[in-house]
């Protein structure tokens, strides 16, 4: 039997992926690359089909990811050596110094979800401040992405044969050689459906517009993600630990700790944001902008009911406010109130003529008398 096959006996199935897809001018290119790109290119795919129903145009997006994809690579590799400092330090006449070369050969792997994740919030929040976005709306719309991306990406760990959890006899166990034979958690596919599960939830959540304030879906999705991943990181075999730190005689693991940590914050905060705090309709970044574009084009927003109750009015809205020029939007995002559009709306009337106004005038006295 071929030591690089991967086995799930309790389901009868086999299979023996290659790690190669295959090779340009003999370099190989690897299914973990492939399978991440496929991730990232339907998570671009689908905030792109919906930014619109949080007040973002396709533009924004791609703005966005030119700075926030290289720079969430970054912040998941230095999240990675910050971690496992020890994997990048060669020993010098008999000093350990630091490989630069090993920190920047992500091809041989190294990299942590949570730093790209937080790599790509400060990026989203710089970005939004500069473009005068709300950040709240870019992130809800940003958590779709994240979950699509990370549900396909955990594949990959899949291909590798890495990401697993401890021997287990679960029916569902996975089989492989590490180079002993041992039966495992598939900790990687565990990951998978609990993003699938979760993208589910928000797609309900967003159908049943039950999003009362911006930020509500990406305070969901690091509750939701920071559960699943809390528990998950307790059954694998290959952790990053928070430095030599221990728990009661356990070490600390490093993405379990934060992943807890976050989602009680996460739910405290919407606790209070949708139990206590009280929130209209009017208020969510794409209701606002949709008002500002009528109110710009002079139409009494009371009368067309922007409320988010109805997805043509509210989308013909935003293309109205995607054509206005810069000198006439407000920024909303820091809760600015449409401009006063009183004085233009009475230049777009049709002036009446000396005649016309005798008439207006008689007409009025006889009502009067």
């Amino acid at each position: 039997m071929s030591q690089s096959v991967i086995r799930f006996p309790g389901l009868g199935l086999e299979f023996n992926p290659s790690r190669v897809a295959f090779s340009i001018f003999g370099k190989d290119v690897y299914w973990y690359g492939i399978i991440i790109a496929i991730g990232f290119l339907l998570a671009v795919i689908y905030c792109t089909r919906k930014a619109k129903e949080y007040g973002i145009t396709g533009e924004n997006i791609i703005d966005l990811l030119i700075f926030a994809v290289p720079l969430s690579i970054i912040g998941a590799r230095l999240y990675y050596i910050i971690f496992y400092f020890s994997l990048f330090q060669t020993e010098v006449n008999g000093v350990l110094r630091p490989d630069f070369y090993k920190m920047i050969a992500i091809w041989d792997g190294g990299l942590a979800i949570y730093g790209g994740i937080i790599a790509a919030v400060l990026t989203t929040l710089i970005f939004c401040k500069i473009k005068k976005i709300s950040v709240g709306a870019f992130c809800d719309l940003g958590s779709f992405g994240l979950l699509i991306g990370q549900a396909v990406g955990r594949w990959g760990n899949f291909i590798n044969r890495e990401a697993y959890g401890g021997e287990t006899t679960l029916p569902w166990r996975m089989g492989l050689y590490t180079p002993d034979y041992i039966e495992v958690h598939p900790t990687f596919l565990y990951e998978s459906l609990w993003n699938v599960l979760g993208l589910i939830l928000l797609m309900i959540l967003a159908k049943k517009k039950l999003r009362k304030f911006d930020g509500q879906f990406f305070l969901t999705y690091i509750a939701w993600y920071g559960l699943g991943r809390g528990i998950i990181e307790g059954l694998r075999t290959d952790s990053l630990y928070f430095f030599d730190l221990t728990w009661f005689g356990v070490p600390i693991r490093t993405s379990q700790l934060l992943a807890i940590a976050s989602c009680v914050v996460a739910v405290a905060i919407l606790a209070y944001q949708l139990l206590v705090k009280k929130h209209r309709p009017e208020e969510l970044y794409v209701n606002r902008k949709a008002a500002l574009a009528m109110a710009a084009d002079g139409v009494e927003t009371k009368e067309k009911g922007v409320t988010g109750k109805n997805p043509k009015d509210d989308a013909l809205a935003l293309q109205a406010a995607a054509e206005l020029p810069e000198e006439r939007k407000t920024d909303v995002t820091q809760g600015g109130e449409p401009p006063d559009e009183t004085e233009e709306i009475k230049k777009k009337q049709p002036t009446a003529s000396p005649e016309e106004e005798k008439t207006e005038n008689r007409n009025e006295s006889q009502r009067e008398n």
